[in-house]
């Protein structure tokens, strides 16, 4: 296991926040949006002149082992490009303009697709199928793309790009978020360039990718020189993407450290090199925080990691990307706590993985009565990953979780000895729960797959619990399964 501390990097941050507080004499036309809050996407009114590859839809699918595919459904709601061999597509942009904005969208990106957003048409956040990449480049999914100049020697002609800080992204087809906090360049009275663009802060799916990185000139493929303001512009002639939930609010939030005038604690964190094991309290958020008390957190140096609780022998989350933050539980006298660095797949709240049903309809248990559940450690292999064991229903249960090849989620296998009657396995919970092909299934909201690979036989069930949907299967002494994430 090795540990790192590392420094935040906070000058150039309070650089970027000074250079927006500076500028009190800017018109609002330099500092503001012609557009607040969400863009309707019931049609394309919103978008000037719209190419013949962009539609509006109610609902969108990706097809893993087919590149560039969407299909659609009849609706609202959704922003889609399909290009094609015949019509490559071409860029969309807004009708408004805007200077500092806050932006935020969800995005679905096709399997090998590719597509962009530009910040006033000039600035590009890169979107692009990264599923599984271990070493994001500026090129990457959330990369702010390279400047570009012709005349340069062949390998330098990009320069001055952002790589993410680290892989955040998704699976394609499954729905991905991007936050944006821009500053737009400034400029005096006469037109002259006084200040940067700047992206403050950019997030995706919730793990923060670049923090103040100045822009000193457009990225490759800008829609023309530099100004105070420009449309939101979304890239059109390299695949098919989708968009749904896209708001620009103008403006720019500045860090609440700032305000404060504090120093941040200098994380604490955990990487995986090799595979690494870290036990500690892990807390689950929602309406009312859970604690998990007993949490082992397993990491892989294919950068996909998962927690498990050994109180009820449940993978209460996974993600990808970095692997632990411990400053919670080292830092000062600490609560022993950590909480995952990376981008975060969570799976509800924690319940155990089998249970004895009376019908596949019947409520799954709650507690450990009448379970006889006793938690019995973990078994090492040659590679350091663990096989967790425990009893439950007088039967010995072995559960198993590798990283799949290529880093692109984790496949489980629960092995059960002389397993009791009536015994049932609970794969997945969510809002939603699509079978998409057989054994294939989408999970609350295109969040993730779970692929049912074997179940000896038995038919998986999709049932109503409580408000939200399960996935559940009987179990005749194994059943594995994938979740890709």
């Amino acid at each position: 296991m090795r540990i790192q501390r590392l420094m935040q990097k906070g000058r150039s941050r309070v650089l970027g926040i000074a250079l927006f507080l500076c500028y009190p004499f800017l018109s609002p036309a330099q500092t503001g949006s012609g557009q607040s809050g969400a863009i309707p996407l019931n049609d394309l009114s919103a978008f000037r002149n719209p190419g013949k590859t962009w539609q509006i839809a109610g609902d969108v699918n990706a097809d893993l082992n087919k590149n560039n595919v969407l299909t659609t459904s009849k609706g609202t709601g959704v922003l889609i490009n399909l290009p094609g061999k015949k019509d490559h597509g071409a860029d969309l942009y807004t009708t408004a303009e805007h200077g500092d904005v806050e932006l935020e969208l969800d995005y679905m990106i096709a399997k090998g697709s590719n597509s962009g957003i530009y910040l006033q048409g000039n600035y590009e956040i890169q979107l692009l199928d990264s599923w599984g990449v271990k070493n994001p480049k500026a090129g990457d999914a959330g990369g702010i793309y390279e400047r570009w100049d012709d005349s340069k020697p062949e390998g330098q002609k990009g320069y001055q790009g952002y790589a993410p800080r680290q892989n955040a992204s998704r699976a394609p087809g499954l729905w991905q978020h991007l936050k944006v906090s821009f500053q737009a360049p400034k400029f005096d009275a006469s037109g002259k360039k006084i200040a940067n663009a700047r992206m403050l802060r950019v997030e995706l799916n919730g793990v923060t990718i670049h923090e103040d990185a100045e822009l000193l000139g457009a990225t490759r493929g800008a829609m023309g020189p530099e100004k105070a303001t420009g449309p939101l512009r979304i890239q059109g002639d390299h695949g098919a993407v989708a968009f749904r939930n896209i708001s620009l609010e103008p403006g720019v939030n500045v860090p609440q450290e700032a305000n404060n005038n504090r120093n941040p604690v200098d994380p604490i964190l955990v990487d995986a090199p090799v595979n690494t094991m870290l036990r500690s309290f892990m807390d689950i958020p929602g309406e009312k925080r859970v604690r998990v008390v007993h949490a082992v957190s397993v990491g892989s140096p294919q950068q996909v990691h998962y927690t498990y609780d050994l109180d009820k022998g449940a993978v209460i989350q996974a993600w990808r990307g970095n692997f632990l933050d411990a400053t919670p539980m080292w830092h000062s006298r600490g609560d022993g706590s950590s909480r995952p660095a990376g981008a975060v797949q969570r799976f509800g709240l924690p319940v155990f993985a089998l249970a004895k049903l009376n019908s596949p309809q019947a409520a799954w248990v709650a507690d450990s009565a009448g379970t006889g559940y006793r938690p019995k450690g973990y078994i090492l292999d040659e590679n350091d990953q663990p096989t967790f064991k425990y009893q439950i229903y007088g039967s010995t249960v072995l559960d198993a979780i590798r990283v799949l090849e290529n880093g692109q989620g984790l496949h489980r296998e629960l092995t059960v000895q002389n397993p009791a009657g009536e015994l049932y396995a609970r794969l997945a919970e969510g809002a939603t729960i699509e079978e998409k092909s057989n054994g294939m299934y989408l999970v609350d909201g295109k969040s993730y797959y779970l692929r049912l690979d074997d179940a000896k036989g038995a038919k998986a069930v999709v049932r109503d619990a409580n408000g939200r949907k399960e996935l559940v299967v009987p179990v005749r002494g194994k059943v594995g399964y994938s979740i890709l994430f």
